[in-house]
C-alpha cells in the first residue's frame, strides 16, 4: 500500500510540472528513437544483402583472382590477371573436379553506350548462356547469347530494360546496332525489369560472349570471375577443395598462403557480410545512444531543480511521518517514470520513422528494403531508459531524502 501511495505522489509531482516534464522526456525520446532508426535500417539492410546473396542459390561458389583481402588496404588486391583461359579448361575436366555442375567465367567493367547521338554509362557483362540460370535471367523480347556466340566472338549483345529505355525509349531494339567503343553490336535480347540481383543492377546491364567483351570491348586475356555450381548442396566443400587444388596446380602452388586466388561460397559471404553488418549497426547505435547519456544528465539536473523547489513539500512530508526511504523511492520512481514513458515513446516514434525510412528508400533509391522492427533494440530501448532513469535520479533523491525536516520546513 504504501507503494502505490509513493507511486501516486511521485505521478502527481510530475503532472504539476507538466512543461518541464515533457521538455525531459524529449532528450530521452530522442536517445531511444535513434538507437532504433539505426537498428533497424541496420537489420533491413542486412536482410536485403542476405536475401541479394541467396539470390544465387545455396550451391554456387565464386572463384575471384588475386589475395583475399583481409582489410581495407588489400583491395587492390582483387584486380588481378590470375585467372585464365587454361585454368577454365583444367576446370571444366571432370576427373580435376568431378562434382562440378556448371562452370562460367565472367568479365565485367562500366562502358559508355550508344545509339544515335544518345548514350548510357551500362555495366558491361561477359558471359554464357549460363547467366540465364544463374542469374535468372530471361529476355522479354528475342533471344540470350548462345554457345556459338562465344565460339565465334559474335557481336551481339542483350540488353537491360533501363538501357533499352534510355537508347531506345518507345522505339524497337531488337536487331539495331548500338556501338560500345566503336564495336557494333547487335541486340538479339531486351531483359525485364529486374532490379537488384545479387548486388547488379540488371536494368542498368549489356551483356555480350564474354570471349566478344574480352577481345574487342576490354582487351584483357583474363577473367574476373567464375561462376561455378555444384552439384548438390553436400558436395560444395569437396568442389571447393578440388578448385583449390586444381589451380594450385595450374599456378605451380605448393604453399596455400601463397594463393593468387581465392574461392567464396554463398554461406561464406553472408556470414562475413552479417558479421560486418552488425559491427557497423552497433557501432552507429553506440553513437546515438550517446544522446541517452545527455539525456540522463539533463534529467538528474531537472531532479535537482526539483528538489530545490519542493524542499518545502519534502519536510512537510517528513514531519507527518514519510520515512527517509520514502523520499528516496519518491524521486527515483519519478526519475524512472520520466525515462520509461520517453523510453516507450520513442519505441513508437522510432518504428515509425524506420517504416519511412524504408518506406523513402525502397520508393526513390530503389532498393527492395524491407521494414523490420528491431525487437532487441525495443527491450534494450527500454531496459536502458529504465536504467538510465535509476543511475542519474539516485544523487537528486539521495539529496531528497536526507533534507531535515526542521531545515526543509523553515526553507523560504
Amino acid at each position: 500500500m504504501r507503494f502505490f501511495y509513493t507511486f501516486h505522489t511521485a505521478f502527481e509531482g510530475l503532472r504539476r510540472n507538466r512543461s518541464r516534464s515533457a521538455l525531459t522526456v524529449l532528450g530521452i525520446v530522442i536517445g531511444i528513437a535513434a538507437v532504433m532508426l539505426v537498428m533497424s535500417i541496420g537489420s533491413s539492410a542486412q536482410n536485403l544483402i542476405l536475401s541479394q546473396i541467396q539470390g544465387l542459390g545455396t550451391r554456387t561458389i565464386a572463384v575471384i583472382p588475386g589475395r583475399e583481402p583481409t582489410g581495407p588496404s588489400d583491395a587492390a588486391q582483387l584486380f588481378s590477371d590470375s585467372l585464365k583461359a587454361r585454368d577454365l579448361d583444367l576446370l571444366r575436366r571432370k576427373e580435376n573436379v568431378p562434382e562440378l555442375k556448371n562452370i562460367m567465367p565472367i568479365v565485367f567493367g562500366s562502358e559508355s553506350i550508344s545509339f544515335e547521338g544518345e548514350t548510357y554509362r551500362a555495366t558491361v557483362f561477359g558471359g554464357t548462356e549460363l547467366a540465364t540460370e544463374i542469374f535468372d535471367l530471361a529476355p522479354s523480347e528475342g533471344e540470350f547469347i548462345s554457345d556459338e556466340d562465344v565460339r565465334s566472338r559474335a557481336d551481339v549483345v542483350v540488353i537491360g530494360s533501363k538501357v533499352k529505355g534510355e537508347l531506345f525509349g518507345d522505339s524497337e531494339a531488337m536487331g539495331k546496332r548500338v556501338r560500345i567503343k566503336d564495336r557494333a553490336l547487335r541486340v538479339i535480347g531486351v531483359l525485364p525489369t529486374k532490379g537488384q540481383v545479387s548486388f547488379f543492377n540488371f536494368d542498368e546491364a549489356v551483356f555480350a560472349p564474354y570471349t566478344t567483351a574480352q577481345q574487342f570491348i576490354f582487351g584483357i586475356k583474363y577473367f574476373h570471375r567464375f561462376i561455378v555450381e555444384a552439384e548438390s548442396e553436400g558436395a560444395i566443400d569437396r568442389t571447393v577443395e578440388d578448385l583449390k587444388a586444381t589451380l594450385r596446380e595450374s599456378h605451380g602452388i605448393t604453399d596455400p598462403d601463397k594463393d593468387d586466388f581465392f574461392v567464396q561460397t554463398q554461406a561464406d559471404l553472408a556470414s562475413r557480410l552479417s558479421v560486418i553488418t552488425n559491427v557497423l549497426t552497433l557501432f552507429l547505435a553506440s553513437v546515438a545512444a550517446i544522446s541517452l547519456v545527455v539525456g540522463g544528465i539533463g534529467i538528474m539536473n531537472i531532479m535537482l531543480v526539483s528538489v530545490t523547489e519542493r524542499t518545502r513539500e519534502i519536510g512537510l512530508r517528513k514531519a507527518i511521518g514519510a520515512r527517509r526511504k520514502d523520499i528516496l523511492y519518491q524521486f527515483l520512481l519519478e526519475a524512472i517514470l520520466l525515462t520509461g514513458t520517453g523510453g516507450v515513446i520513442g519505441i513508437l516514434v522510432g518504428s515509425a520513422l524506420s517504416f519511412v525510412a524504408a518506406l523513402l528508400i525502397s520508393q526513390f533509391v530503389g532498393l527492395a528494403l524491407s521494414f523490420a522492427f528491431p525487437v532487441f533494440a525495443a527491450f534494450l530501448g527500454l531496459g536502458v531508459a529504465a536504467l538510465v532513469g535509476l543511475i542519474f535520479g539516485i544523487y537528486p533523491a539521495r539529496k531528497a531524502a536526507e533534507k531535515s525536516p526542521i531545515e526543509a520546513l523553515r526553507y523560504e
